[in-house]
């Protein structure tokens, strides 16, 4: 087992050890997925959909009974794209447990046959296959369930981001993934997504094909009694400690959500020596820290931006929850256009995930980008 350096971890999951509370929503998403029921997780982003699901796939319930699959489809644009994601996990799964395995995953997948291959050095199987072999795609679609259908034990498919497919060229994707869906009896699925908007409507409208064919859970903040008692046992156990007062700050500041609490922590941590006490002295020095990390990538991610599109960003950013934002006070206050051109500018916005809206409430979805736009504009 690698040595855990900061227990503060920002990415992946480690052991339960490292993970903080979600035990409602644990206990509530494996009686879902054991009673053969499909889910679906909604949150914005970053606030531990992936973590919890991790967390479930190690419950002795799960991995003793279940095989367990994870694809994060967020940067896929088409089906072909996600059957590579989908097959690559599987057999990436598979090739552990040996050659009789991935033989039989080859035997049912025969579309993927010709991606098989022993590496010349080591000997160890790999996936060699590119998206341009994937010529059928949902020819390899149906092999890939049938192939879970027929699986040894129950399977279980998380697919994060699964708002995404709505984006896909074929338009169909949906429809062919809930007829593929509903014929399942051997496997079950976790669907995640982080645009409430479209996940609500893609499961909640009698038009659209997944209607009413899942279980609906929302994820939220963990409670901060929770996130302090957590933070606190981890400084301790490192022979450290940590005021309350800073513990109630951070999480504030970031409004309970996690991976963002979890980085401050991290870095927090580093800060603080052996036998030290960590302070609110550091909670300036961290954030800046943090943001001087993200500092390339936000001028990376500002610079191709429109100019219209910067200007709204900058006043959304300024606002933190902006409202109105095409009403006349909100324009003059800011300096913007005309309420058509921030109409458009919003739009670009929510189609590169900027920013995220709720109801007629619109907010930087990267809470740390924020914090960069407030302090450089």
């Amino acid at each position: 087992m690698a040595v855990i350096n900061n227990p503060f971890i920002v990415g992946g999951y480690i052991s339960p050890h490292y993970f903080c509370d979600r035990e409602v929503e644990t206990e509530q998403l494996i009686r879902n997925i054991t009673n053969g029921r499909n889910v679906v997780i909604i949150s914005v982003r970053r606030m531990g959909k992936t973590g919890l699901i991790r967390h479930c796939f190690y419950q002795d319930e799960i991995k003793e009974h279940y095989y367990t699959f994870f694809i994060d489809i967020y940067a896929t644009a088409s089906l072909r794209e996600f059957v590579f994601a989908l097959g690559k996990e599987i057999f990436e799964k598979l090739k552990p447990k040996g050659m009789k395995f991935i033989e039989r995953f080859f035997s049912v997948i025969s579309s993927l046959r010709a991606g098989f291959k022993l590496d010349s050095v080591t000997g160890e199987p790999t996936f060699d296959i590119g998206l341009g072999d994937i010529h059928a795609a949902e020819t390899t679609l149906d092999e890939i369930f049938a192939y879970l259908e027929q699986a040894d034990k129950p399977c279980i498919v998380a697919i994060d981001e699964f708002q995404q497919i709505g984006n896909y060229a074929e338009k169909n994707v949906e429809a062919i993934l809930r007829t593929k869906v509903q014929h399942c009896q051997n496997s079950h699925f976790i669907f995640a997504g982080s645009q409430k908007h479209i996940m609500m409507n893609m499961f909640n409208s009698p038009a659209r094909p997944f209607y009413q064919s899942v279980n609906m859970m929302q994820l939220k903040s963990i409670p901060l009694t929770e996130y302090k008692a957590f933070v606190e046992r981890l400084f301790l156990e490192n022979e450290k400690r940590i005021e309350e007062e800073l513990i109630d700050e951070v999480y504030n500041f970031f409004e309970g959500h996690t991976w963002y609490i979890q980085l401050m922590f991290n870095e927090l941590y580093i800060l603080t020596g052996k036998g030290e006490l960590c302070d609110r002295s550091l909670q300036t020095i961290a954030l800046t820290n943090i943001l001087q990390m993200q500092d390339f990538t936000y001028q990376e991610i500002f610079s191709r931006l429109p100019e219209k599109q910067k200007e709204v960003l900058i006043a959304i950013g300024k606002e933190q929850k902006a409202i109105g934002v095409t009403s006349g006070k909100f324009i003059k206050k800011y300096k913007l256009s005309t309420p058509s051109s921030v109409q458009s500018a919003l739009k670009g916005l929510l189609e590169k995930n900027l920013v995220s809206q709720e109801q007629n409430q619109y907010e930087i979805s990267d809470k740390l980008l924020g914090v960069w736009l407030q302090k450089n504009y």
